[in-house]
């Protein structure tokens, strides 16, 4: 399947490109990331670099040709693949003669959507385009973009749909969270003017536990709607996959021409003396506990421990985190994620980094948690929260090339047998759920057309739902500095507490900071500590998907009063420029 290749909008004002000369011929292969012509606009000469690999097939528009923004240039794809330009009439033509023939009152038939391209050769009853193994993001995704492609469609399911993130992970957590976020509106009702009859309240755990389980069942059937709805044959049970691409689920036998392993992942455990104590949960069991407990050691401070940490602590549990790090969500910007660790211990969290567990011990219905420092921890429950490892069950039979227990992929999604995919945690690329809804679908694109398309997961946006919220997108400042080195990086901030929308809701608290190139003004990445950091983080990684400069943000327009203008003025700071920021020292 031909890819076009566009002339590129690199600006906000670039309306058309003029290509001075191609570098690479009609013929010649071409690899990703090679310059496969020069081109100029306003006055600029740039280079343009293929993004994906393959024989240039055609050639649009020649050396000379002034070309607009979008329009397609010219074509790569497999040797030997034609393709075929010019026969269609132009948009406008056709949009010209419709207004034309409608003006005469003649009716004019809507243009036929294009059929889907799926396999023409017939498949038995027990036959399917694509088996999907797993029904979480990356499963379900890839099983709905195979239908949409027109593919007769399987998947296997061996508890329920949504993974992960759905029933033991994003959505419940996020649930819980927002009980704490509510019971810290509480504690600011007073100095807004709302006088409550008492301040006094209780935490009903059972409530707690059954409305997530109804928010959970609400969204697992409504995945399953979906699937249905897309005419995909639901399998219920574990699959064990086979090398010649059978699914054996219980008694039942089918058969895939392409296989989507997206089997997900499972929480990690440790071998330490005493990790088997019931008192000891995991985030899979905590979030069915109907009680609050006294004490709480959460061993492991990144995203899960910390948001669960927060959700207890607001409940009144003394909690306290360990983490072997030397500050908490060590993936994070350090500054972002240190200030994240001053702001939840001003709520009662306490913090242990740079130590690891040893051993636990169990003794009359609590736990002393040994650190491997020497000191101790007298607790009445743990949370194991050291992240997560692929599941693999059911694929013993496939003998798959691994790497540190995940399955290795290649840049289409495809495992080291050919014609089977392993999208979402399984693979470990990123485990995060809208990661594993792009890999699903690239999975599934290239399951029923063949390997055309790449999963480009570098502006992946990431979230922690504590209060505040923390969000990143792209390199960290220290992953700048070893990239770029120190002196070819330019940082911007701006804080919410100068913000009227931040100020008025009682969040004046956090920053944004944004790393550029000092050359180009490249965006290299974005960090937010303040509120709504989850939902903001969207705008930086389609800016980033974009390609816009600093300056291209600087020529847009934020509403006021709102929080993004935060990091509308921290983009302006990159510049020396933010409005609402002190002049710096000289």
């Amino acid at each position: 399947m031909a890819i076009e290749i566009i002339m590129p909008k690199l600006g906000v004002d670039m309306q058309e490109g003029e290509i001075i000369e191609w570098k690479k011929q009609e013929g010649d292969f071409v690899n990703e990331g090679d310059v496969i012509l020069e081109m100029m606009s306003d006055k600029t000469s740039m280079e343009l670099e293929a993004e994906e690999s393959g024989v240039l097939l055609k050639i649009v528009h020649g050396n000379g040709a002034t070309v607009p923004v979008t329009e397609v240039i010219a074509y790569l794809g497999a040797e030997g693949e034609t393709v075929e330009v010019g026969a269609a009439p132009a948009p406008a033509e056709v949009a010209q003669a419709t207004a034309d023939l409608k003006a005469a009152g003649l009716e004019v038939p809507a243009a036929p959507a294009a059929a889907p391209q799926a396999p023409k050769a017939e498949l038995a009853a027990d036959e399917y385009d694509m088996v999907v193994v797993g029904g979480g993001p990356a499963g379900y995704y890839a099983a709905i973009r195979g239908a949409q492609l027109g593919g007769k469609i399987a998947i296997v399911e061996k508890s329920e749909f949504g993974g992960t993130c759905l029933n033991k992970g994003c959505i419940p957590t996020k649930t819980y969270l927002k009980n704490a976020e509510i019971l810290d509106g509480l504690k600011i009702a007073a100095e807004r003017g709302i006088n409550l009859a008492s301040t006094n309240y209780t935490v009903d755990m059972d409530k707690t536990v059954d409305f997530k389980n109804k928010v959970v069942k609400t969204l697992t059937g409504g995945v399953q709607g979906l699937l249905k709805a897309n005419k995909v044959t639901i399998f219920n049970g574990l699959g064990q996959v086979n090398p010649d691409k059978t699914v054996v689920i219980g008694d039942k036998v089918i058969k895939g021409r392409s296989i989507i392993l997206a089997t997900g992942s499972k929480v990690s455990r440790i071998n330490i003396p005493g990790i088997d104590s019931k008192l000891v949960l995991t985030s899979d069991d905590i979030l069915d506990l109907r009680e609050i407990p006294k004490s709480l050691t959460v061993m492991g401070g990144g995203v899960v421990g910390v948001e669960l940490g927060l959700v207890y602590a607001s409940y009144g549990t003394e909690v306290t985190v360990v983490e072997m790090a030397d500050r908490i969500i060590p993936g994070m910007d350090r500054e972002v994620s240190v200030e994240l660790q001053k702001v939840l211990s001003k709520k009662g969290m306490k913090f242990l980094t740079s130590v690891g567990v040893s051993e636990i011990v169990e003794a009359n219905n609590q736990l002393t948690i040994k650190l491997n420092d020497g000191s101790e921890i007298v607790s009445e429950k743990a949370l194991l929260s050291i992240g997560r490892v692929p599941q693999l069950a059911g694929l013993e039979n496939l003998n798959l090339e691994l790497d540190r227990g995940r399955i290795k992929v290649n840049e289409y999604q495809e495992t080291s047998i050919p014609g089977i995919y392993a999208p979402g945690d399984v693979n470990g690329t990123k485990m995060l759920a809208h990661a594993a809804y792009r890999m699903g679908e690239v999975a599934a694109e290239n399951a029923i057309h063949g390997n055309h398309h790449k999963a480009k997961l570098d502006f992946t946006p990431a979230a922690v739902y504590t209060h505040p919220e923390i969000a990143m997108v792209g390199l960290t400042e220290d992953q700048a500095i070893e990239k770029y080195g120190k002196e070819n990086i330019l940082i911007g901030r701006n804080s919410f507490t100068g913000n009227g929308r931040a100020i008025a809701s009682n969040e004046a608290h956090g920053f944004v900071k944004v790393i550029a190139d000092k050359k180009y003004h490249e965006i290299l990445g974005v960090h937010i500590i303040g509120p709504v950091a989850a939902e903001m983080i969207n705008e930086a990684a389609t800016i980033m998907e974009s390609e816009l400069t600093v300056d291209d943000v600087a020529a847009s327009i934020h509403g006021h009063p709102t929080f993004s203008e935060v990091m509308y003025e921290a983009f302006l700071d990159v510049l020396g420029v933010a409005i609402h920021n002190p002049p710096k020292r000289k």
